[in-house]
């Protein structure tokens, strides 16, 4: 994992706070609930290689 990847989620962490937080003073909670689940998303498809990556070494690392 490299410092590249901390990086970029923090942005969207970031980004998706701000965003949140103009569409629900705005009144468009709909709107702020769903750029959250985005935000996750992308984060998520972002550190599953890595988890998948984890898990294959702890599966050789035991043999199993």
């Amino acid at each position: 994992m490299t410092i590249n990847l901390i990086f970029r989620i923090a942005a969207v962490g970031i980004l998706v706070s701000v965003l949140g937080q103009v569409l629900k003073h705005s009144g468009r909670e709909e709107h702020a609930f769903l750029i959250s689940l985005a935000g996750l998303l992308l984060v998520l498809f972002w550190i599953v290689p890595y988890i998948y990556e984890l898990f294959e070494t702890i599966k050789t690392l035991f043999s199993l």
